[in-house]
């Protein structure tokens, strides 16, 4: 065989394979211009339910908290809203809610929030406590091993209208604790039920 019908020989199952991955690849990957087209029928109804979700608890977890089980009341038009009070499987309570600004006026004096052991530690809510009256216990919010706080950081102002949500994570008080007191600077306080 001459050197000529070699590479000839070998161009031709070059062409030969590059033929078969290219069609081999748009089988796997074709484009779908045919299926894209066609109206699929069970997509809206799967992304409306998936926007429902917070206002039908049977349609899955619901992304907004709606249960209110205390509103603390604060200056200037502030409240703040717990959604829950639920201890974890890890031995912790997690306060969760919202902070709302029904004022006219933008809130900044959010540093109150951090209490007096962060001072200088970044705007946080690490100011809350919690208090066991019948088992006369006052609970911090936990710290991590670099002492920030294991709660909502980084509000420094809360404008007029808006809301922000918070947690703030404690040791759990003992089983037999159904309920604590909750109070945040600048807030009154609120007993609160622990679920979980």
């Amino acid at each position: 065989m001459s050197m000529r019908q070699t590479v000839k020989a070998r161009g031709g199952a070059t062409v030969a394979v590059a033929a078969v991955l290219a069609l081999t690849l748009a089988g796997c990957g074709g484009s779908g211009d045919d299926k894209a087209k066609a109206p699929d029928k069970s997509a809206p109804q799967q992304s409306q339910a998936a926007g429902n979700q917070g206002s039908s608890p049977s349609k899955g977890p619901s992304p907004e908290p709606t249960e209110v089980i205390a509103t603390l009341n604060g200056e200037a038009g502030m409240a703040l809203v717990i959604n829950s009070a639920r201890r974890d499987s890890g031995g912790f309570l997690t306060v969760s809610g919202q902070i709302k600004n029904g004022g006219s006026q933008s809130f900044t004096r959010t540093s109150d929030w951090r209490g007096i052991e962060l001072k200088g530690s970044g705007e946080s809510v690490a100011g809350a406590t919690l208090v066991d009256k019948v088992g006369k216990k006052r609970y911090y919010v936990l710290r991590d091993t670099e002492s920030r706080c294991l709660c909502t950081t980084g509000i420094s102002s809360v404008d007029p209208g808006k809301t922000v949500p918070f947690f703030a994570q404690f040791p759990a008080p003992p089983a037999s604790t159904s309920e604590v007191e909750f109070s945040l600077p600048t807030f009154t306080s609120a007993t609160v039920k622990i679920s979980g």
